[in-house]
């Protein structure tokens, strides 16, 4: 099997893999998935990811068809460097394989504006026409005219605070930060018109490349915020050269004015969505963020 045939026939690789016609290798892959390396008989290689035979849980419906949707949306946009999407099956999804490298300044600029100018593609609305995930979650993407801050608070909110209260990874202290919070969404600022947006963009999901480019892996791809994105970047230690990244993107897109106090208000749906799959480990978190978000302007932001 070479690139063209598997291109000309996805359908057929899980046969190839059953049988073992193709060198596969184990690499990293997340928290969630298999993944491996397929050696082709033209010497390409593609990354291909599959549902852990042992998994604690069921593949989610249409998991993979939304990641290689979004993949697809963000690629489409022509800006920021996107896997191709070779095979997207139900059990399956096989992508361009990207030889890794060493994060560097200038590869973070080029990606500050190369993100500006996917965020800039924009979207049709908030939400997307596909499904949603965010990590192994669902993520409620029916297309949402908004504005902003209450498609957030109702879409990206409230739905894994629920979470996070039922699996008792969140108390009644934090439960009322929270909704504090979305009570005053409207006030803290920031509505914009919907933007193009990986989704789930905290350092882990930028793949530095050989090539000196940034490239962007899976996504929660729906149009949203463009400060979210951004404000992800600044979470669980930051992306390298995350000061190169921002003033790149300033240059090319200027955010608007407060978009510093607004950091932790963006962050504040991914850890949710931490709670909500991992527990309590990641209370604390969701506290203060919650806090420094209602504190005001005048508060030092979250991770910044």
């Amino acid at each position: 099997m070479d690139l063209a045939y598997l291109r000309d026939h996805p359908e057929h690789l899980p046969t190839f893999l059953t049988h073992q016609r193709i060198r596969e290798t184990p690499v990293a892959g997340g928290d969630i998935c298999a993944a491996s390396r397929l050696t082709l008989d033209d010497g390409h290689s593609v990354f291909a990811k599959t549902w852990p035979e042992h998994a604690t849980r069921p593949r989610p419906e249409h998991f993979f068809a939304t990641e290689a949707a979004g993949l697809r949306w963000l690629r489409d946009a022509g800006t920021v460097a996107v896997p191709d999407v070779i095979v997207a099956l139900p059990d399956l999804l096989a992508l361009e394989w990207v030889d890794p490298g060493e994060p560097g300044p200038e590869a973070a600029e080029r990606f500050g504006r190369e993100l500006a100018a996917l965020h800039r593609a924009g979207a049709p609305a908030f939400g997307a026409e596909w499904p949603g995930f965010i990590g192994a979650l669902p993520a409620d993407n029916t297309p949402d005219d908004g504005p902003w801050s209450r498609w957030f608070s109702q879409r990206r909110l409230l739905p894994y605070l629920r979470l996070s209260v039922d699996n008792g990874a969140l108390g009644p202290p934090e439960r009322d930060l929270v909704e504090r919070v979305v009570d005053r969404i409207t006030e803290l600022g920031g509505d914009e018109q919907p933007a193009r947006l990986h989704g789930d963009l905290w350092p882990g999901n930028l793949l530095w490349g050989a090539d000196d480019r940034v490239w962007l892996v899976d996504p929660a791809a729906h149009g949203g915020h463009r400060e979210t994105d951004l404000a992800q970047l600044a979470l669980f230690g930051g992306a390298p050269h995350l000061d190169r990244i921002r003033a790149a993107y300033h240059e090319t897109w200027p955010l608007a004015d407060g978009w510093r106090e607004r950091v932790p208000l963006h962050q504040l749906h991914l850890l949710l969505v931490h709670t909500a799959l991992f527990g309590a480990a990641y209370r604390d978190a969701v506290a203060h963020t919650a806090r420094v978000t209602l504190a005001g302007p005048d508060r030092a932001t979250v991770d910044s």
